[in-house]
């Protein structure tokens, strides 16, 4: 990724209205995101991805919108991570099918307080539109073609409980959902992945779809209305026809937005899998995840057992397990931070490295290119650790150029061997962490710290 780019990823990050974030250890009781987006009106398009989590494009096409689109005028809010326990567990539902607990549910179940809280979000007054993501299986066909292509199916496929809702706007539901239809099939990847309206005629006896979120804001009065992307298709593509969706939607509904990549499958792809960072304790460590290692050992937490984590991604998070901090992203674990627990001084805010034979002061937590060779310069007290990089008989590592080629590579942040830790201590206290990268492409440049003004901060507390 370029400097534009991450300088753009930044401004989009930055917009982000977050409500009722909370944080637990115990990862069943992970809350959803509420994220709104744009001028605020009566005139809001719901989004809701991830009630079932075992359904990745739904819920990514969501989160998509949320830290790529610019929403310029109009009203969006969006869930991206619904039933976020169920994402993390790669289940449909661990407490049952949540989609099917809109007409009725206990106290006592245990998605009880997340059902009750979205039924407040699609009765508000702003709402028009209700978008409940999802991805189907096989590919929806009026007459039946064989078990893959057949009625029973749900990928592909605009879902409506009826064809028309007597509401102030977007009542003809069976026409807009025909007109996202034909947007989809304009831009189809094979001419396999048609769309088409499936009418699921819910009123006349559809005992199922009646305990449906779409059939509940139905009757709440609210146009709602099902996506599904089908399960035979690879994540990124899913997504890819989501979005196509999503943004007919928007221009029906007059919403303009701006969005950060060309919306093609091979750009969703590199969005889902490139465009992910994490930061711990106020950005004094930032992590760039497309590559990272599955294993970072000695990573440094907080004595007490608190770890502050800011996510550029509303599907990342950190939950504890065995004694090991594992970074989740959607249904994926992308890495165990298995940890060495330290104090945490927060008194240094910067540091002098020569670059290339470059000077620069560099903000605790950067991420600096580095074409063949760095020096961190001393700085009284502080002992810098180099991980990765031995020099015999040297205890603190500062006022020496370094090189890739001295590095032991498995010691490196990331996959390729490229992207390596400095770690700064004052005493015994962890002081911060600086990356010095050595991917000489560019390509992918994970470059300063400013591109994290990210999410949301959450604190996990042991």
């Amino acid at each position: 990724m370029n400097l534009g780019m991450l300088k753009l990823f930044s401004l989009l990050l930055i917009t982000f209205f977050i409500q009722n974030v909370s944080a637990s250890t115990d990862i069943k009781n992970i809350d959803f995101d509420f994220i709104k987006k744009g001028q605020q009106d009566d005139n809001t398009l719901l989004i809701i991805g991830g009630i079932q989590g075992d359904e990745p494009g739904a819920f990514m096409a969501a989160s998509i919108i949320t830290t790529h689109y610019k929403i310029k005028k109009g009203s969006v809010w969006v869930v991206p991570n619904l039933n976020f326990y169920s994402i993390i567990k790669r289940s449909r539902g661990p407490y049952g099918d949540m989609n099917r607990k809109f007409a009725h549910i206990s106290p006592t179940d245990p998605d009880y307080n997340t059902v009750q809280r979205i039924k407040e979000y699609i009765t508000s007054p702003e709402v028009r539109v209700v978008l409940n993501l999802h991805d189907g299986s096989g590919f929806y066909r009026e007459e039946h073609k064989d078990w893959n292509f057949s009625p029973n199916r749900w990928g592909q496929s605009s879902i409506i409980d009826q064809s028309n809702l007597s509401v102030r706007s977007y009542g003809n539901l069976e026409e807009i959902s025909k007109r996202v239809c034909e947007h989809v099939n304009e831009n189809l990847l094979r001419q396999r992945d048609l769309y088409h309206t499936k009418n699921t005629h819910t009123r006349q006896g559809d005992k199922e779809m009646e305990k449906s979120l779409t059939y509940y804001a139905i009757n709440n009065g609210k146009a709602a209305f099902g996506n599904e992307a089908s399960k035979n298709l690879p994540l990124h593509e899913r997504t890819y026809y989501h979005l196509l969706a999503l943004e007919k939607y928007m221009n029906i509904m007059g919403i303009e937005f701006e969005r950060e990549f060309d919306l093609d499958s091979k750009s969703v792809k590199d969005v889902i899998d490139d465009d992910i960072y994490i930061s711990f304790y106020d950005d004094r460590i930032q992590l760039p995840l497309s590559q990272i290692r599955t294993i970072l050992r000695y990573f440094p937490i907080r004595k007490d057992g608190t770890l502050e984590f800011t996510p550029s991604n509303p599907l990342l998070t950190v939950i504890k397990k065995n004694g090991q901090f594992v970074i989740h992203y959607g249904n994926r674990k992308l890495a165990n931070l298995k940890p060495e627990y330290r104090e945490i001084d927060n008194s240094i805010k910067s540091v002098s490295m020569l670059i290339d034979g470059e000077r620069k002061n560099l903000k605790m937590g950067s991420i600096i290119d580095v074409d063949t060779s760095f020096q961190v310069e001393p700085l009284e007290g502080v002992r810098v650790n180099v991980i990765g990089f031995v020099k015999n008989g040297v205890e603190n590592e500062s006022g020496i150029s370094v090189n890739k080629d001295k590095f032991i590579k498995r010691f490196s942040i990331d996959k390729k061997g490229n992207l390596y830790r400095i770690e700064f201590y004052k005493g015994k206290k962890f002081a911060g962490m600086i990356l010095v990268n050595f991917d000489k492409s560019k390509a992918k440049r994970a470059t300063d710290a400013v591109a994290l003004k990210k999410l949301k901060k959450t604190t996990l507390s042991l």
